[in-house]
């Protein structure tokens, strides 16, 4: 971070990027979405721990976190550097702790607020330190004034709050004082948090402890050479050699002498000081590109996914209704029990046999037929199609559910949805009472249609054989045949029901006017079956919606990154479409 950048812009700029990762969300299980998740909390973490309150004061004390693997020595370092026992060795810490930090007395009103690790509660004072790990302790000792020590948990302990505060602490570390021995310098975990080092810019001490003196050579040199290699060739390194420890406790003060004068000599040095402190600030905000990057990434993952579950659901129910359609048009609905109500309201044999003697015998004939009977057959004709119009929207709306859950299940991130929300797969108790109340109402639609296009016709002979309920019901009749309007006779006992109705449609109509009207009622039956199964996708979209109602896009994510790069004098990535 240069001298020339402009704190003010660069600052409100981290506050907007921080504003945006706090925004996003992950809630579909995707592969790697757990990583992801941990990588979103690290970053909040280091932004409020860090980078925010570094960028905002950058005169604070410099913070220096002593970290390392479990019996490494850091306590006892720590104590020993300081001159007295501030913080317990960790083999005597049974379960989590709080943490100590150790300030010089002038310097507590820059710890004692929430401007470094606000989420960690401040005690004072004599404090037990077998307490909440959610706490720190503060302790004003023999430091160098504008240097703070602060002693981590161990990286590797068997507790996992003690870890994951451990990671925190390190992350908001202006220097990590890396500690290990000679018997562990190589082990894989804690090279992994200084890889992690490494890649986000922290400026790294590193102290070998317990080196046995006949050895120290040969370990100084192996430990530089696996440093050199892993790009920490420029950290100071600070050998101790294996002693025994005063009544007190505490390292002999020739051991520590060396790191003791390199601290307070950068203590003392306000442009070392600074060096340390902008180099690590700069290493933090360079690292935010690919961290937020990998966000960004999700991000788009998930809204890939998100859309491609909304899709399967628009599609299961989009193939419930054209399965509808298909079957208002096949002549299946004019089958079984229509088909005998029909006969009963028309009559058989005779009527069909005049059928080719011409349209106006045969509305004679039918018309003494009707006047003879009781509203009754008219009635159940109407019945038997609003339960077989009923059944093929139910079944429909059921193979939809289904379909769509079982598909889910096999989506990256529907599996969890379904398994959260097992009433997906099945209609809601109360479909079938709906699916009979759109009929119904569709069955008013189509009496309505009658007596507006019958207008002054409801007077005539030809209307008052038949009545508007005889007359409603042949228009269902037509709109279930296999082309809502036939212009000739079908094979079948079904087509030819349908073809005696819309031919007696059209002795009272005319023959557009039943074209018409059939394909009116047909229209709006699907446009209300289509509202039914609207209503069923929506319990799939709502859970969709549930997980994340509001959520930082991946645009705004990367344009508030790009804002960061501007206020700290870097180039701004060319901008993607997506």
């Amino acid at each position: 971070m240069s001298d020339d950048v402009d704190g003010a812009r660069l600052l409100a700029a981290l506050q907007s990027l921080r504003r945006g990762v706090d925004a996003t969300a992950y809630p579909l299980q995707l592969t790697g979405v757990d990583q992801v998740r941990r990588e979103r909390a690290e970053l909040l973490a280091q932004l409020d721990d860090y980078i925010l309150p570094r960028a905002s004061a950058l005169d604070a004390p410099l913070l220096a976190v002593v970290g390392g693997s479990t019996g490494a020595g850091k306590s006892t370092l720590v104590n020993s550097l300081v001159g007295e026992v501030v913080t317990r060795s960790g083999v005597l810490r049974p379960t989590t702790r709080a943490s100590t930090l150790i300030h010089h007395p002038a310097d507590a009103r820059w710890f004692t607020g929430p401007r470094v690790l606000p989420g960690l509660a401040r005690l004072t004072g004599e404090q037990p330190e077998d307490s909440d790990p959610g706490t720190l302790r503060l302790v004003a000792g023999d430091v160098p004034q504008g240097l703070a020590l602060l002693d981590a948990p161990d990286i590797d302990s068997v507790v996992s709050a003690n870890r994951d505060l451990a990671r925190q602490l390190l992350s908001a570390a202006d220097l990590w004082i890396f500690v290990t021995t000679a018997m562990r310098y190589a082990d894989a975990v804690p090279w992994d948090l200084l890889h992690q080092a490494i890649r986000r810019g922290t400026s790294v001490a590193v102290v070998l402890d317990r080196v046995p003196l006949d050895a120290m050579e040969e370990v100084r040199a192996d430990f530089a050479t696996m440093l050199m290699e892993q790009g920490l060739g420029q950290s100071p390194v600070f050998a101790i050699a294996e002693s025994e420890l005063g009544p007190d406790g505490l390292l002999p003060a020739v051991e520590v002498e060396r790191i003791n004068g390199w601290l307070a000599s950068l203590a003392a040095d306000q442009h070392a000081r600074s060096i340390v402190i902008r180099r690590t600030l700069q290493g933090a905000l360079e690292s935010l590109d690919s961290r937020a990057a990998d966000l960004v990434a999700a991000l788009g993952a998930q809204d890939d996914a998100r859309d491609e579950l909304h899709t399967i659901a628009r599609d299961g129910y989009a193939a419930a209704l054209a399965g509808v359609a298909e079957g208002m048009a096949d002549g299946t609905l004019l089958r079984g029990e229509v088909l005998a109500r029909w006969q009963e309201f028309v009559g058989t044999g005779e009527v069909f046999r005049q059928l080719e003697a011409g349209v106006s015998r045969l509305r004679d004939r039918v018309g003494s037929v009707l006047r003879a009977r009781t509203r009754q057959p008219a009635d159940d004709l109407g019945a038997a199609l609003q339960t077989g119009v009923a059944a093929l929207l139910q079944a429909h709306g059921e193979s939809a559910a289904i379909t769509v859950a079982r598909q889910w299940r096999h989506t990256p991130g529907g599996a969890e949805l379904v398994q959260a929300h097992p009433e997906l797969s099945s209609v809601p108790t109360g479909f079938a009472a709906d699916t009979e109340k759109l009929v119904r109402a569709w069955q008013d639609d189509v009496l309505a249609m009658v007596r507006e296009e019958a207008g002054g016709k409801r007077t005539t002979a030809r209307f008052l054989a038949f009545g508007v309920n005889g007359i409603a019901v042949l228009l269902m009749l037509v709109v279930f045949s296999a082309t809502a309007g036939l212009t000739g006779a079908e094979v079948g006992i079904a087509g030819g029901s349908a073809v005696l109705a819309q031919r007696l449609l059209e002795a009272v109509f005319g023959d557009q006017a039943v074209r018409t009207l059939a394909r009116k009622a047909r229209t709006r039956l699907l446009a209300r079956a289509e509202e039914l199964y609207d209503g069923q996708r929506d319990r799939f979209d709502d859970v969709l919606t549930e997980i994340a109602p509001s959520c930082a896009s991946a645009g705004e994510l990367r344009a508030a990154m790009d804002e960061v790069r501007a206020a700290d004098g870097r180039p701004v990535h060319q901008k993607s479409d997506r």
